[in-house]
């Protein structure tokens, strides 16, 4: 026998039936132990000896049998379950090597006459099996009939899948290696094969919530912005209306299967969810997906930790990755562990999402210190700028308004200003000489945006300071956002809840040029005092210039 032959039945020998072998006699482990010496055919599935050899084995021991095969036709795993059911173990270690579908077909018995059930097609979704076959044993041992399904590419019907009619156990002739190359290649037509390997860049994003559908669908235009900023492509979007939030998943078993059979035709590697799930949804929305799940909080904290480059912008980040991860320490399960690393788990904080809660609130109390002692040092600026009696003028807007652009031409300076969300996250602050020897200091700051989560307004506070102090604001929204009402109203409920809506404020309405004359004159008798500009041409900021004399 040669080395390499030797090597494969070494393994063979020394594999085990898993799953539920409670109770069972040394003899019927040793039985159910030689399927792995079998080899399945293709077509068919199984030999009429191993369809006999599993009914008779499983009505023996009362509990059902199954048998996960490779392509090749060898059988990498065998599975004693219970009477009703089969537990699949983790099968990561085989999904890393194949395409797009995890390159096993799972074939199991079932006792009495149930065909394929609910569970048979959720578990082939979510493992991502090339197919799923079962085989019903009858009372006396003898097998009855079988089904066959498999999954199926985006829009070819209305299920994800497609169960086939049952046939008697010796009449099943499908073919599963032309099956599955079918599969793959119509995927791979549409445009939809990538590895399952590949690295984070594309998202299905999800928005689960009791709003109307236009709320949420305008929703899912900023979270596909918020995508783009992440490095992320977006691959589709799902939008579900439901009556109440289910608590510890969001949605049910059923929707979820739906959103993981979307992500394999769309070849998404992450899910997105439109709001902030709660650890308890993290956690059991892990379990049932391979996928990496984030919410709206995290792909804004990712966004946070790409941008900062100052000491007092990493810190804020790391606190504020720290508290959104301290609740989500439980167990430190497969959820947890995808949490590190990559689009959610970016920046100063990632190396420490594994400490324990202990270690978590130590760091956060330091960095608490540490903020407070950026705070004294800006409070120390904030005070020889007041001393000096000249005025501070502030930036603030919603999100990529282009706050860093108008500074940049107001003081021909070169601070970075891109199409991106936070492209800002440190507060810059430049002078601005006027005629007859008047001088303001210009502040651009953080951009703003709905529902930002609490923790990350709270780790802010020490940017956010900047405008306590300012005489003025220039509130800088862009005209031409489908959502711009929205993010006026935005801006106003977080200066309000900062305590900064009494501050006098000067609205520049920037992008103009990109209006027509009718949406001109509705804008203009919307807000009648706002100022229009267009951020990159300085003569366009002369009006801007004159309220904010005007106003100092």
């Amino acid at each position: 026998m040669s080395f390499r032959l030797h090597t494969i039945w070494r393994n063979v020998i020394a594999s085990k039936p898993r799953g539920n072998l409670t109770g069972l006699k040394p003899s019927q482990v040793t039985a159910i132990t030689r399927v792995y010496n079998r080899r399945f055919p293709q077509t068919g599935g199984y030999s009429t000896d191993q369809a006999r050899e599993l009914a008779l084995l499983s009505a023996g021991i009362g509990r059902q049998i199954g048998v996960l095969i490779d392509r090749r036709g060898t059988p990498v795993m065998v599975i004693v379950g219970e009477r009703e059911g089969i537990f699949i173990p983790e099968l990561t270690r085989y999904r890393k090597g194949t395409g797009r579908l995890s390159g096993l077909r799972l074939l199991h018995t079932h006792l009495g006459s149930g065909l394929l059930s609910q569970e048979d097609l959720m578990d082939m979704v979510f493992l991502r099996l090339d197919s799923v076959t079962v085989l019903t044993v009858n009372r006396d041992g003898f097998p009855g009939q079988a089904q066959v399904a498999h999954l199926l590419p985006a829009n070819v019907e209305d299920q994800p899948y497609r169960v086939h009619d049952p046939v008697a156990w010796d009449r099943l002739d499908f073919d599963f290696t032309a099956g599955v190359e079918a599969l793959e290649d119509e995927l791979a037509r549409t445009g939809q094969e990538v590895p399952v390997t590949a690295p984070e860049g594309s998202a299905l994003l999800v928005s689960v919530g009791t709003n109307p559908r236009r709320e949420q669908e305008r929703s899912l235009h900023e979270l596909t912005d918020l995508a783009g900023t992440a490095g992320l492509e977006v691959a589709g979007t799902i939008i579900q209306r439901v009556s109440k939030i289910n608590p510890r998943s969001i949605l049910g078993k059923g929707k979820i299967a739906e959103l993981e059979v979307v992500a394999l035709q769309k070849n998404a590697t992450v899910i997105i969810f439109d709001r902030e799930l709660t650890p308890t949804q993290q956690r059991n929305l892990s379990l049932v997906t391979e996928r990496k799940v984030l919410d709206r909080t995290q792909l804004i904290l990712d966004i946070f930790a790409r941008h900062a480059s100052t000491r007092a912008g990493k810190l804020q980040v790391e606190m504020a990755q720290l508290k959104y991860t301290l609740p989500r320490l439980v167990g430190q399960n497969q959820a947890l562990s995808r949490l590190a690393g990559g689009i959610g788990g970016r920046g100063p904080g990632e190396t420490r999402l594994e400490l324990d809660r202990r270690k978590i609130r130590g760091r956060i109390t330091h960095l608490k210190q540490e903020l407070k002692k950026v705070r004294t040092q800006r409070g120390a600026t904030r005070a020889r700028r007041a001393r000096a009696g000249v005025p501070v003028v502030a930036l603030v807007g919603y999100t990529n308004a282009g706050k860093s652009t108008l500074l940049n031409t107001l003081t021909q300076s070169g601070v970075l200003a891109e199409n991106k969300l936070f492209a800002t996250l440190d507060p810059t602050s430049r002078r601005l000489r006027f005629p007859m020897e008047k001088e303001i200091i210009l502040t651009d700051t953080v951009g703003f945006i709905k529902e930002l989560p609490e923790d990350l307004k709270e780790a802010f506070m020490a940017t956010l300071e900047e405008l306590g102090e300012a005489d003025l604001l220039i509130q800088v929204a862009d005209a031409g956002h489908p959502e711009l009402e929205q993010q006026l109203s935005a801006v106003d409920q977080i200066l309000e809840s900062l305590s900064l809506h009494e501050i006098p404020r000067i609205l520049a309405l920037n992008k103009w040029d990109t209006l027509n004359d009718e949406q001109r004159v509705m804008l203009t008798n919307a807000h009648p005092a706002a100022v229009p500009v267009q951020a990159t041409r300085r003569r366009s900021l002369e009006g801007v210039v004159e309220e904010i004399l005007k106003r100092i």
